[in-house]
């Protein structure tokens, strides 16, 4: 396209899409996300990788690529530069704004106990792993008040596997003076539905931390279909 960088053209004459993207800030302004579809709020997030162009199509090619405005986020660098108008920038601007999301979520669950802000919980993990197309296993270690010690990731595997190592849990629980702990894993399939293997890696962890005085509060599986809980499920 040929023009200046600040997106005007050589004659002087702003591109159709600056007044679009006028109304659309002023829309956010006034009604914030809620206002906005996912394709436009994507549109107001590539505003500044893509400067030149109608961020429009792009937005729209992703939602319909990736099924959501989360969706977008979280999917693999790779996938996103296979959308037309997708290379590193706008890679860079939507991987920015998944980390500040993970990053606000997992604020709000080190600011209180975790029992008690359990929504927060499930909000974080799901932001941070439900949309991934590995598995991961992650574990929240927790202090006797119930409070977030460490959020780390254990391990991760590949489509619809990762190897767990109940004593290497238990290792680093008692590296961190845990007292109770919070088992997550995501199902890249969707379905959040536990296996045989889940629940029977589960069932060994939990009969090695109750010989250590460690508590075990619940596994959860997250998926882009929802979440389970073991402890819902009375599965432990």
């Amino acid at each position: 396209m040929n023009g200046t960088d600040d997106g005007f053209s050589d004659a002087g004459v702003a591109p159709h899409f600056h007044g679009h993207r006028d109304r659309l800030r002023q829309r956010f302004r006034e009604g914030g996300h809620a206002a906005l579809q996912d394709y436009e709020l994507l549109e107001l997030l590539l505003f500044s990788p893509i400067r030149r162009a109608d961020t429009k199509p792009v937005a729209k090619a992703l939602i319909d690529r990736f099924g959501s405005f989360a969706e977008v986020l979280a999917a693999p660098p790779a996938r996103l530069k296979e959308v037309r108008g997708v290379g590193d920038r706008v890679v860079d601007e939507l991987k920015l704004a998944h980390a500040v999301a993970e990053r606000f979520l997992r604020g709000q669950v080190r600011e209180r106990t975790v029992l008690s802000s359990w929504s927060q919980v499930i909000d974080y993990v799901r932001t941070a792993m439900a949309f991934s197309d590995r598995e991961e296993f992650r574990i929240l270690f927790l202090d006797k008040k119930n409070a977030l010690i460490a959020d780390e990731v254990q391990q991760r595997g590949t489509v619809d596997h990762t190897p767990v190592y109940p004593r290497e849990v238990m290792k680093r629980a008692l590296e961190l003076s845990a007292s109770a702990l919070i088992l997550v894993h995501n199902h890249p399939s969707g379905d959040p539905t536990p296996s045989r293997a889940d629940i029977e890696m589960t069932k060994q962890i939990a009969a090695i931390a109750g010989t250590l005085g460690i508590v075990l509060h619940d596994h959860i599986i997250v998926g882009r279909d929802g979440h389970a809980s073991f402890r819902g499920l009375q599965l432990i």
